[in-house]
């Protein structure tokens, strides 16, 4: 997890909590400009409790940064423009007017003053937002940290399972012979018991046939005996 020190230090960190703005209003209330996107050079000081030069210094030491962030200055027109759209939404106040900027103004969004933030060294403020940032990014890490630990062990488990497998390859394998043995053993067995029983049922024919040759034998031999009976009554 990074420290303050790599947030302060790391542009590229930077860039990983850019989308953390929430985290400015949890920490202290940013007032912001009438349109509820800007805010002034002196509302951003008055923020982080430093001077508008502190906040100035920052910005030129960082300006393609703060610039790639929202910062941006306008002149001209276009501040012409800016002044009275915030007049406009300004006029709510009784006897209270926008104030007017010379020549310039230098507005921030709220990305830009959470880039200030991790970039403001002397700001009990801005010290309070990079905590409150690496916090909640410790309490989000917190889980992904412990389920790596488990899919870690379920690694070292199934190297162990792979291990075991390959030992049992030649086993399994003597033990498909054998089965295969087996099968072929079974199905010669199939065979001779359905010859038997072809056997037995060519058997069990003849049986029928020896008792009907039997039965017709005895009819033979009982008429016999009666016509002995008979001749031998007559004598």
């Amino acid at each position: 997890m990074p420290t303050e020190v790599a947030l302060l230090e790391s542009r590229a960190l930077r860039v990983e909590q850019m989308g953390r703005v929430d985290v400015l209003d949890k920490v202290k209330s940013l007032v912001m400009l009438p349109d509820g996107i800007h805010v002034r050079t002196e509302d951003v000081a008055r923020y982080f409790e430093v001077s508008t030069e502190v906040v100035k210094k920052v910005v030129q030491r960082h300006r393609e940064e703060v610039a790639e962030n929202g910062l941006k200055v306008l002149r001209g027109s276009e501040l012409h423009v800016f002044q009275r759209d915030m007049e406009s939404l300004w006029g709510g106040a009784e006897g209270e007017s926008y104030p007017q900027a010379a020549t310039q103004l230098t507005l921030y969004t709220r990305r830009t003053v959470l880039n200030v933030a991790l970039l403001l060294r002397d700001s009990d403020i801005a010290r309070c937002v990079r905590t409150y940032l690496l916090d909640a990014e410790e309490s989000l890490r917190a889980p992904y940290d412990s389920l790596d630990v488990r899919v870690t062990r379920i690694e070292s488990c199934l190297a162990d399972v792979g291990s075991a497998l390959q030992e049992l390859g030649p086993v399994l394998c003597r033990m498909s012979e054998r089965l295969d043995s087996l099968d072929r053993k079974v199905e010669a067995t199939q065979q001779v018991v359905g010859a038997m029983s072809v056997r037995l049922s060519d058997l069990s024919q003849d049986v029928v046939r020896m008792d009907a040759r039997f039965d017709a034998c005895m009819e033979v031999f009982a008429q016999q005996l009666k016509d002995l009976r008979r001749r031998g009554g007559r004598r």
